[in-house]
């Protein structure tokens, strides 16, 4: 731009020149002929003074005058400013990718100081998203995926306990400033489905669940545009996506929220794929989340009786009975106590978090899977978490540093040899590891979005990491002027439900 600009006034550019070096008219110039021996002898005199390198009396030129001089120095200033202008405007690399600022919107803020971002590499700066909801009138299917086959299982009904995430997701869902209503600008689309609590509470079968959901999807001309590659489905427990026994057929490349991240244990394949898929928290009870109002407020170190415990049920698991049988032997160093299903002896929730704040260590082996709730709700009675679990996966892996906050030891090893280990921390260590953990507990709450640190937060940013602007699927085909059509060339707007699925 500067080049340009100079020599379209070479003129001017010459004057400035001169005008800058203010140099004599006697010169070179003057006397072409002269040799370089005379210059060099000229050069030792007192009277020499040195010419101007470019002559501004050229040929018939006019003479450089004062106003000229002034217009060179103007324009090379309105040059420089200019270019940098241009730099700036079609800069490449934003300066918020050069540096961290603490007050971008990818970082979400701890109450007691501190924060967490996501990467703006896959993510972005901020959370810029539309998703649509489906609602449970405008789908055949979804009702009794939401109520049972009678319609009589309240959404109050399944909040509670460990699967409480699917009913949680939905309602912030709906509330969120991220929903859209329109179909067409929808970056993600959510299918809500209580079917864990339905199941449990005998609303639906798993033969029912299976039919149920080819029949909701064969609803979905959206679902079929992109072969479910934008459609998100909850399934809270640890059986995963397997409560829809056809999931490997129908929606194995939809986004799955899951606690769970392993299941090769009972399955031949497991239904959760790093990739695509997102780990979500377990659904902590409302009563120990609560900030400054907690069911059992956590207790000194000092004052714990025991190093360590583990309160759960043996299910047959080697594990779990390792670590029973390992509490008989030092029941001064391990609490195991029998829980029950129901009866006199069956610990309430108050009980149960009772005991758990009692100790330093909260061990948490896997039970029927690899998850277990026990690693979540010991960082609200801070205890630190000691997961004997191999496959574990946890969320939001991206941001959290779990070396910080908890313990993974291997599942193998389970003995007396675990016990020394964990007496051997100093008590500073375990201070140290459970102040890290109160500052990042938040992100296993799942709150409204003016809270800033969520569970829901979290994976609002891992959806938005799978956003696609391309859609296809098998059946999806396209023409020259960007129109979709299906395999019969009919336009996408055209598409009638029931579709054929794969």
């Amino acid at each position: 731009m500067t080049m340009f600009l100079l020599f379209q006034h070479s003129r001017i550019s010459i004057c400035f020149l001169s005008f800058l070096f203010s140099f004599p008219s006697s010169s070179l110039a003057k006397h072409p002929h002269t040799s370089t021996s005379q210059t060099e002898n000229k050069m030792g005199s007192p009277n020499f003074k040195p010419t101007r390198i470019f002559s501004p009396h050229h040929h018939n030129s006019p003479p450089c005058t004062r106003t000229h001089q002034i217009g060179a120095l103007l324009l090379v200033a309105s040059t420089f400013f200019l270019v940098r202008l241009f730099d700036h405007l079609f800069s490449t690399c934003p300066p918020s990718s050069l540096n961290h600022d603490h007050t971008s919107q990818n970082f979400v803020h701890f109450s007691d100081g501190g924060s967490l971002s996501w990467p703006q590499i896959g993510y972005g700066s901020h959370l810029s998203l539309k998703i649509y909801v489906y609602e449970e009138d405008e789908i055949d299917g979804l009702k009794e995926l939401l109520r049972g086959r009678e319609g009589k299982i309240s959404a109050d009904a399944c909040v509670k306990g460990q699967w409480g995430t699917q009913v949680k997701i939905h309602r912030l869902l709906l509330q969120s400033r991220f929903r859209t209503r329109k179909k067409e600008e929808a970056n993600l689309f959510f299918v809500p489905a209580y079917v864990k609590c339905v199941r449990m509470m005998g609303g639906l079968n798993d033969k029912e669940i299976n039919s149920t959901y080819v029949k909701a999807l064969s609803q979905m001309p959206y679902f079929r545009r992109s072969g479910g590659r934008d459609h998100i489905f909850v399934f809270p427990s640890g059986a995963g996506a397997h409560l829809f026994r056809s999931w490997a057929t129908y929606i194995n490349r939809s986004i799955i929220l899951t606690p769970e991240g392993d299941r090769t244990d009972k399955k031949d394949t497991s239904s959760f794929n790093t990739w695509k898929d997102i780990i979500i928290p377990g659904n902590v009870e409302d009563g120990m989340t609560k900030r400054g109002a907690m069911t059992a407020q956590p207790i000194p170190l000092s004052k714990r009786k025991y190093l360590a415990n583990y309160l759960g049920r043996a299910q047959g698991k080697a594990g779990r009975l390792k670590l029973i049988e390992l509490a008989k032997q030092y029941p001064d160093k391990l609490e195991c106590p029998e829980l029950k299903f129901s009866g006199p002896e069956k610990l309430g929730r108050m009980e149960y978090f009772h005991h758990l704040r009692n100790a330093k260590f909260c061990v948490a082996p896997r039970g029927e899977s690899s998850w277990t709730l026990r690693f979540y709700e010991s960082f609200f009675v801070e205890c630190v978490p000691v997961i004997l679990s191999d496959q574990a996966e946890f969320p939001f892996q991206n941001v959290i540093d779990y070396t910080q906050i908890s313990i993974k030891w291997p599942s193998t090893r389970i003995g007396l040899e675990l016990l020394e280990y964990l007496e051997s921390i100093p008590d500073e260590d375990v201070e140290r590891m459970i102040a890290a953990g109160r500052q990042v507990r938040c992100l296993w709450v799942y709150a409204p979005e003016f809270e800033s640190c969520s569970a829901m937060q979290g994976i609002l940013w891992e959806l938005q990491r799978k956003v696609r602007q391309f859609h296809q699927s098998a059946e999806t085909f396209w023409l020259h002027n960007q129109t979709i059509v299906n395999r019969n060339l009919v336009e996408f707007s055209s598409w009638k439900p029931p579709m054929p699925l794969p």
